[in-house]
């Protein structure tokens, strides 16, 4: 059986990237703000980004699953919402480490403590500015073939191993021009 791929590949004009553009290795996540695994996994990118430096790139994908989650669609425009005023980082990380504390005021509070202009989030959230934008990242998830969350791509390539730092790391290593697994 053949691995899944990205569809469509990374967009730095579209994507939301951390790290340089022209990092050896891309690390994708889809994912959703309020699912309990992706908050597990999120330590993990972190030690990625931190192990790697300025070999790897990570890009985050909407995947919102209401079934399961039902604030998680609410979250993820609201880290849109955030994108759009230049905080899409800030807001993605606040909500990783406050994943319990999605409500519509926990949202604008959130807003708030990252230094949004929350008039204009509570705008754009109660006109659902954003939906189109979380939907469209997820038929890209469901292109992909991604089954759930969270799930990750390695330039492109769907790694079916665990979201852990150990598997993770290896699966970048691999792609690694010089071999390396830990830089320091």
């Amino acid at each position: 059986m053949e691995a899944a791929t990205l569809t469509p590949p990374v967009d730095a004009a579209r994507d939301h990237v951390r790290g340089p553009v022209n990092a050896a290795v891309t690390l994708v996540e889809y994912g959703d703000f309020q699912c309990p695994y992706c908050g597990e996994a999120y330590p993990a990118v972190r030690d990625v980004l931190e192990r790697f430096g300025g070999r790897v790139r990570f890009v985050f994908r909407h995947l919102p699953i209401p079934e399961l989650h039902p604030r998680a669609p609410a979250a993820a425009e609201a880290a849109e919402a955030a994108g759009v005023q230049g905080r899409f980082w800030e807001m993605h990380d606040r909500l990783f480490t406050h994943q319990h504390e999605l409500s519509d005021g926990e949202l604008r509070g959130h807003a708030d403590a990252i230094g949004l202009d929350v008039e204009r989030f509570d705008r754009e959230l109660r006109r659902g500015v954003h939906a189109d934008r979380v939907a469209e990242d997820a038929r890209s998830g469901a292109r992909s073939g991604v089954p759930s969350t969270p799930r990750f791509f390695v330039n492109g390539l769907i790694h079916l191993g665990s979201p852990t730092f150990p598997e993770l790391g290896e699966a970048i290593a691999q792609e690694l021009p010089s071999k390396i697994v830990d830089p320091e």
